[in-house]
């Protein structure tokens, strides 16, 4: 046999292994992980000829279609309620994926390469409507000799269900009293101030776009369009730079147990090195699911994922990698995974 012919057949033989009736998947969900889920789901394509088809809509969206049971899978930024658990009588497992960085990206072209530097409490304020100058004195103390423009602060936020919003809102709350008594945390609140923006992308569009912004969102989307981000004040006090080692510092105060459900929140976490807006993100996954075709698909996905070689890319664009603990803890999770009530069958 020819080198080609022998390439055909095997290509042949994989197609008879798989499942029948399913050669593709499909999902929907957070923006804050798309970059690394394109590429995820890519070299998948190219090494399996599994196409998975996802839609960056933001959690809230990932959620609801979730729910409705219009995809394969979710991806959510912000852990489901207990509401929303119940409405899927929870049937639903969340699966940590990467971790990643929120970062608060502005738009003063007068600073130059000067990295501003914010606690929470201002950050809040600022968010609140109750900080509107970016000259304002509180600004300036944290910013000793750096030239504040005496500009109105104009605030940029998401417009749709996010999960990018949870994680710098569950921040807020943990640093602000007011924001937790007048706004609190969710994939979609009531913003006091600002402009909206649809998906990671369209709050940095406006930020790219207006000067005087300030924005939330994903580290990659603020590195990949050149936009200048704040060192955030942690827990201990030091202003931290958001990066794949403070996101991974972050990551190592999660305790999680045995039975865990792997909901677990890591903003503001303990530790000199943290930073302070960072937090898993999650695939939202049927323990049983009614077509067996498409669970084995997902499964050997998922089996994927968790490998030094998917995990591995994370990094280049700037996402933390599981924790080998928690990858130990997902791998019986997938192993665990039923459609109708029985095992998935072994490739």
């Amino acid at each position: 046999m020819t080198i080609r012919q022998i390439g055909l057949a095997l290509a042949a033989a994989a197609l008879l292994a798989a499942p029948a009736g399913a050669q593709s998947l499909t999902g929907a969900g957070a923006t804050f992980p798309n970059p690394i889920y394109t590429k995820w789901f890519d070299a998948y394509n190219k090494a399996t000829g599994i196409r998975i088809n996802y839609q960056s809509i933001g959690s809230g969206g990932g959620i609801r279609q979730f729910t409705q049971g219009t995809v394969d899978f979710g991806a959510t930024d912000g852990p489901m309620s207990p509401a929303q658990m119940e409405a899927v009588q929870n049937n639903v497992l969340h699966i940590p994926t990467v971790i990643g960085a929120v970062v608060l990206t502005y738009n003063l072209p007068s600073l130059g390469a000067t990295q501003l530097q914010m606690d929470g409490a201002t950050i809040a304020d600022i968010f609140l409507g109750r900080i509107t100058k970016w000259n304002d004195k509180r600004i300036a103390a944290m910013n000793p000799g750096v030239a504040l423009p005496n500009a109105d602060i104009i605030v940029v936020h998401r417009s749709d269900g996010s999960g990018t919003s949870y994680i710098f809102t569950d921040y807020l709350t943990k640093v602000s009293r007011e924001w937790k008594d007048k706004v609190n945390y969710a994939t979609s609140v009531k913003w006091p101030v600002g402009l909206g923006g649809k998906g990671n992308e369209g709050v940095t569009q406006q930020v790219k776009q207006i000067e005087g912004t300030i924005g939330y969102v994903e580290l990659i989307y603020a590195l990949s369009n050149n936009l200048p981000f704040a060192k955030i004040k942690n827990s201990t006090g030091n202003f931290v730079v958001p990066s794949l080692a403070s996101a991974t510092a972050a990551a190592a105060s999660a305790k999680f147990a045995k039975d865990t459900d792997f909901r677990v929140s890591i903003t503001n976490a303990p530790g000199a090195q943290t930073y302070p807006i960072s937090s898993f993100t999650w695939l939202l996954v049927r323990p049983d699911s009614k077509d067996a075709a498409k669970a084995a698909l997902l499964r050997d996905f998922l089996n994927w994922m968790i490998t030094p070689d998917a995990q591995g890319m994370a990094g280049g664009l700037k996402y933390a990698p599981l924790p080998a603990e928690v990858v130990a803890l997902i791998k019986p999770r997938i192993a665990a995974l039923k459609a109708n009530g029985k095992p998935i069958p072994a490739k």
